[in-house]
């Protein structure tokens, strides 16, 4: 049997492999990709095709957002939490899962060239793309980091802000992740993060399906226990700034779980939320 260390290593190789995978397909020209079983996904931007019917999944659309810059947009997020961060120019934001920057260069766009901002993600071919990205666009204030949420290789005390943009549900200790969250943030700093919740239980077979993970399904867990978690990291005060639900279409379960068990679905009461959170350092 497999130690929860073993485990956990094995998750966050299975992330970086996909995300990866996902920058350096994006690199080629080739089309993005998408949550879900990859045999169900035809994306275009932002979209996927099951049988036919074209779908948006997770995103949000940032397009016609000061800063976009298409490029860096790979349609991953489940949110805009930079519209909830309430940023100044001249600060510091620190991203996490920073992907090819797209959140980034929006924050920018308000932060100005006198802010300081930071991508930190795990798979070192986006922090490639996101670097490429930066200095196609001539930005000299952002700067892209490989490394784990879990441990972050920054100063304590060091942002204003943190961004981050349905990764946490990917990172397999949460508890970790918000203590470094907090340790990172300035006293008074405050964080902005979408991320995908459930409620009610999800079933078994698609919690452990590796597919199922890297789409952000299988690594979330429980609204209330997701609050609790960020509550204990230091952050007393959580609020949801916004909350929708994403609709999983039939076909993505028929292609992850097979016919034969999908019938069991509608005996079963769960839903799969995008929700974006604040929470202040005090």
């Amino acid at each position: 049997m497999e130690s929860e260390n073993e485990n956990s290593q094995k998750l966050k190789d299975l992330v970086r492999e996909k995300y990866s995978e996902i920058a350096e397909k994006s690199d080629r020209g080739d089309a993005p990709d998408c949550c879900g079983p990859a045999a169900c996904c035809e994306s275009t931007t932002g979209k996927q095709t099951v049988s036919g019917t074209c779908f948006d999944i997770m995103a949000e659309s940032y397009e016609g957002l000061e800063g976009h810059l298409p490029d860096a947009d790979l349609s991953l997020g489940c949110g805009l939490p930079v519209e909830f961060a309430g940023l100044k120019p001249g600060q510091s934001v620190l991203d996490l899962g920073s992907g090819a920057g797209n959140d980034i260069f929006i924050a920018r766009s308000i932060v100005g060239d006198k802010g300081r901002l930071t991508g930190l993600d795990f798979s070192e071919a986006m922090t490639r793309k996101a670097s490429a990205n930066a200095e196609k666009m001539g930005y000299d204030n952002i700067y892209f980091i490989t490394g784990d949420i879990e441990d972050m290789p920054l100063k304590t005390g060091g942002f204003d802000v943190v961004l981050s943009n349905c990764v946490l549900n990917l990172v397999p200790d949460k508890k970790t992740a918000f203590s470094e969250i907090f340790r990172v943030l300035k006293s008074g700093g405050l964080f902005s993060i979408s991320d995908i919740v459930l409620e009610g239980s999800i079933p078994e077979s698609i919690q452990e399906a590796a597919e199922a993970y890297v789409g952000c399904v299988s690594g979330a867990m429980q609204k209330e226990e997701y609050l609790e978690i960020v509550r204990a990291g230091g952050f007393p005060d959580v609020t949801i700034r916004k909350e929708r639900e994403i609709v999983i279409p039939q076909e993505w379960f028929v292609q992850l779980l097979g016919e034969q068990q999908t019938t069991t679905l509608d005996t079963l009461s769960f839903r799969v939320l995008s929700i974006t959170l604040n929470g202040k350092k005090p």
